[in-house]
């Protein structure tokens, strides 16, 4: 199981939101490239970037920041928030390091650009599922959907989809604990592998997801708050 570290960036800076709410951050890092060296130095094997300026807007607001976090590391990355055409997700998968992409809104309005993706870029398109009450969330959480979660995840069998991220909105930054049980549902009924994210506190949240069939999980908020140490995450998750 991966323990993937989180870099959120909001106006160019390293930021966590409460419950995904633009107006409920607190922010970290003025320079999120030293955040991602050390994430780096702690024993990450891949970085979790988000655009929050993109995934409310629409395009790659942050892309500059993104691709000098890149420049400076020597862990692969995935990129999420805003990649929502093709000339984004070129930009993107174009520079060296990135792993794989994060479509989210996109892949809910446009089945048909996302399986465009994936037959272009074979094993390099991720889509990330946000969840609120279980129905489906897009545009940087603010539109709730009448979609289910799972719906959604089994419409993507056969999409060429290398991963889903499943975030239970209701969790994320909250430090309150993950919703093993609906991440559980969601890997149940999909062949596609799930990374769970959302809600991470402590090496106990960790082993909750023993016998859950996941491939890693993202962490954000702890990590930042000293409530969870990177290196005792990978070593928690190592021993599952």
């Amino acid at each position: 199981m991966l323990i993937i570290p989180a870099i959120d960036i909001k106006d160019r800076r390293c930021v966590r939101l409460t419950q995904g709410r633009m107006d409920a951050e607190t922010v970290y890092s003025n320079d999120p490239k030293e955040v991602a060296l050390k994430w780096q130095s702690l024993g990450a094997k891949l970085i979790h970037l988000v655009d929050l300026n993109g995934a409310i807007e629409g395009s790659a607001k942050n892309f500059d920041v993104i691709k000098g976090i890149i420049e400076v590391i020597k862990v692969p990355v995935q990129i999420g928030g805003g990649i929502r055409d093709e000339r984004t997700a070129e930009k993107y998968l174009s520079l060296p390091g990135v792993k794989r992409i994060i479509i989210g809104t996109a892949a809910y309005e446009d089945p048909e650009f996302l399986k465009g993706l994936t037959r272009k870029y074979p094993g390099r398109i991720a889509v990330g599922i946000d969840a609120k009450d279980g129905h489906v969330a897009i545009k940087g959480w603010v539109t709730v959907t009448d979609d289910s979660a799972i719906d959604l995840a089994r419409r993507l069998e056969g999409a060429g989809v290398s991963s889903i991220i499943y975030t239970d909105i209701s969790r994320d930054g909250m430090l309150k604990g993950p919703n093993v049980e609906a991440t559980k549902e969601i890997a149940d009924s999909v062949s596609i592998p799930v990374i769970a994210s959302g809600g991470i506190s402590s090496k106990k949240d960790i082993g909750s997801y023993k016998g859950v069939k996941i491939e890693g999980i993202i962490i954000g908020k702890a990590l930042y708050s000293g409530d969870l140490d990177l290196k005792e995450a990978i070593e928690a998750a190592a021993s599952q």
